[in-house]
């Protein structure tokens, strides 16, 4: 269990730091917050990729896929939430 947890923590820290280098801008964002993104990003691409492969929609089934769809999901979660305004403390910009 303890393997996983490490494994989970450097495939986010990938995951997150990969993803803020691909998308321009500036975020306000520290390495627990990378590692988190990446870890809701594998989240959301073995989501994403559970559509993609079986089409049908299993939320109570969430799995993790590679980094690369990690990479893709943190991406995703990064691009939403610079849309909603809360990639700079959770405060929205006017």
């Amino acid at each position: 269990m303890l393997t996983y947890i490490v494994i989970l923590i450097i495939v986010g820290l990938i995951a997150g730091a990969v993803a803020r280098l691909l998308v321009p801008g500036r975020d306000a964002m520290g390495c627990l917050s990378t590692i988190v993104l990446g870890i809701v990003g594998s989240f959301v691409g073995g989501f994403l990729w559970n559509l993609i492969e079986y089409h049908r929609l299993a939320p109570a089934h969430f799995h993790t896929v590679g980094i690369l769809g990690s990479i893709i999901g943190a991406i995703i979660v990064l691009l939403i939430m610079r849309m909603l305004g809360l990639d700079r403390g959770g405060r929205r910009r006017a």
